[in-house]
């Protein structure tokens, strides 16, 4: 297997894409929209690195090597040869369909196209190709680098095949998968920890219970390793707000239902650690 890669949006997920691939040998282009949206992306994977190598666990030259097989690009056609091309941008199904038409028409007819969707059915997505059976979700999780999961998802008429180089891609670059065999709207991941979140703002948001003790509950009780509102805070109140609310919105099973809560934090700019305050304050 040819070990080119494109990644679309260099932001959090983008970038921790495009880190775990170069770390692994892959070369990387790292597409985005502006330099500066691409200076950020590449600091941030420099950063990493520099923090991989003060612990010890990544070589300085190992650094310096992956570094250099990343190329950062405003120019699409960049990825024009790549044998795989993973979508990380803003979860809007206009946008990505846009992404998806221009890749399609620009891409090797044997290249596959793939989405980061956390929440948005993997079938919509292909709808804007002419080569569906090529197109399949690589779900990564956040942060890229140190999460172990990735749930691979296909869309009604993923092949076979297409499965199959997306699980050897994501384990290449040392990651687990998952495979979701029906691409229903936040598949398995992303219906589970909204459906938690949900619950458990609804307890904090009418009294039942403070934050630290809703999380304790879920960190002692169930063994969690983190609890539900504090990974709303690593994560991003916003992001998972508009995550259940795709869910919502395709399912209309109440338990997805966004609280109130999270919608006025999300408008008052309190979304998590990013912002400073979320659930907690950092």
């Amino acid at each position: 297997m040819a070990r080119k890669l494109a990644v679309i949006g260099s932001g959090l997920m983008g970038s921790g894409i495009a880190q775990v691939s170069a770390q692994a040998g892959w070369d990387v282009v790292l597409r985005d929209v502006t330099d500066e949206a691409l200076r950020r992306g590449t600091d941030a994977i420099r950063a990493s690195y520099d923090k991989f190598v003060g612990k010890g666990t990544m070589e300085a030259h190992d650094a310096d090597a992956a570094l250099a097989r990343i190329t950062a690009t405003t120019d699409l056609d960049a990825v024009a040869d790549a044998d795989l091309v993973i979508e990380a941008v803003f979860e809007k199904l206009e946008i990505k369909h846009e992404i998806f038409r221009a890749l399609d028409a620009l891409v090797r007819p044997d290249a596959v196209l793939a989405s980061n969707t956390s929440a948005i059915p993997i079938t919509k997505i292909a709808a804007a190709t002419e080569r569906p059976e090529r197109v399949v979700g690589v779900h990564f999780f956040s942060p890229v680098p140190m999460m172990r999961l990735v749930e691979l998802v296909r869309g009604y008429k993923t092949s076979d095949e297409t499965l199959a180089t997306a699980r050897e891609f994501a384990e290449s670059v040392g990651k687990t998968c998952i495979v979701v065999n029906r691409d229903v709207a936040g598949f398995v991941t992303t219906r589970l920890i909204s459906a938690l979140v949900v619950e458990a703002t609804k307890l904090y948001e009418s009294g039942v219970a403070s934050a630290e003790d809703i999380d304790l509950a879920c960190k002692l009780g169930f063994g969690h390793a983190m609890g539900p509102l504090a990974t709303a805070d690593l994560t991003g109140v916003d992001i998972l707000l508009h995550a259940t609310s795709n869910i919502y919105t395709e399912s209309q099973d109440e338990k997805f239902a966004p609280p109130e809560l999270m919608r006025r934090m999300v408008d008052a700019g309190d979304i998590g650690r990013k912002s400073g305050q979320g659930f907690y304050t950092y």
